[in-house]
């Protein structure tokens, strides 16, 4: 294989859309990033630097290449316009929806979740959410602003209601939404996945989003993102996670968050390309 050869398909994923059980789509979007901005390379930067990646899970025992998966490509979001960005997302969204597949989008920031989530309820009413992340994301705003990453779980809230929302990681966020969560709108297992089991038990039969933003990971692991936030999981606490969520019935699903440029070792991308494929893995699962 030449060295000057980059791929424009994620790991393996050359399946056409029509034949697709599954469509991995990019949404390079960082608008409302409210430190480090960055997450808009991650989706090309993430397809180039699969190729160090076997298409083989040892962790799930799958090969993906057997299955059916699209890599549509990239959206071309435009800069500065969150609700025309946002608007793209959706349709992109309700098309692979409304084709009976199912969406693997690659973040952007955390708000790019939003709109296909809104899309995932329209076809699922009885939709959860399992949401890992450092951060709450449950602010009514944040500087005013109501469609920030700081706030996207809040807006998936306010058309999914309590009992909806079921968090794992969290360690950072401001103490009322800290306690908003307590107070029964959202299930939050702060620092780790320790009741993860229980949660799944639960909702076994029910339609699942599943959205990881890569900074719960520590950020020893994962220092390529806009926020780190010390006393994250390990990755291999993060992939039994993700194991875990395998047996339950996700319709879609994202990762977020890479911002490939603040880790020059590369390493941080490394590791998003080896999240997306288990939880490509755990999407194809045959439960």
């Amino acid at each position: 294989m030449s060295i000057n050869f980059l791929p424009k398909k994620f790991l393996g994923c050359e399946s056409e859309f029509k034949e697709a059980e599954c469509v991995i789509f990019g949404a390079p979007f960082d608008g409302t990033t409210t430190f480090r901005p960055g997450t808009r390379f991650a989706p090309q930067t993430m397809r180039v630097e699969s190729i160090g990646l076997e298409t083989y899970s040892p962790y799930f025992d799958m090969d993906i290449e057997e299955y059916k998966v699209c890599d549509n490509g990239d959206l071309d979001l435009p800069f500065g316009a969150v609700n025309s960005a946002l608007d793209m997302i959706k349709k992109e969204a309700k098309l692979i929806f409304d084709s009976n597949k199912k969406p693997i989008m690659i973040g952007g920031e955390h708000l790019v979740s939003l709109p296909v989530i809104e899309e995932a309820h329209k076809k699922y009413k009885d939709l959860c959410i399992i949401h890992f992340d450092a951060h709450t994301d449950l602010r009514e705003h944040y500087l005013g602003e109501k469609l920030s990453h700081s706030s996207v779980m809040k807006r998936v809230w306010d058309f999914v209601g309590d009992d909806r929302i079921y968090q794992f990681g969290i360690r950072s966020g401001t103490k009322e939404e800290f306690y908003w969560a307590k107070d029964g709108h959202t299930y939050l297992n702060k620092f780790n996945f320790n009741t993860l089991d229980e949660i799944v038990e639960k909702l076994k039969d029910k339609p699942i989003y599943l959205s990881i933003d890569l900074d719960v990971l520590d950020p020893s692991i994962m220092s390529g993102t806009g926020t780190t936030e010390a006393g994250g999981v390990s990755f291999n606490e993060l992939i039994e996670a993700i194991k875990l969520v395998s047996n339950l019935n996700i319709i879609g699903a994202d990762v977020v968050e890479l911002s490939p440029h603040y880790d020059n070792s590369g390493v941080s991308t490394a590791v998003a390309c080896k999240v997306l494929r288990e939880v490509l893995c755990a999407v194809l699962n045959d439960k």
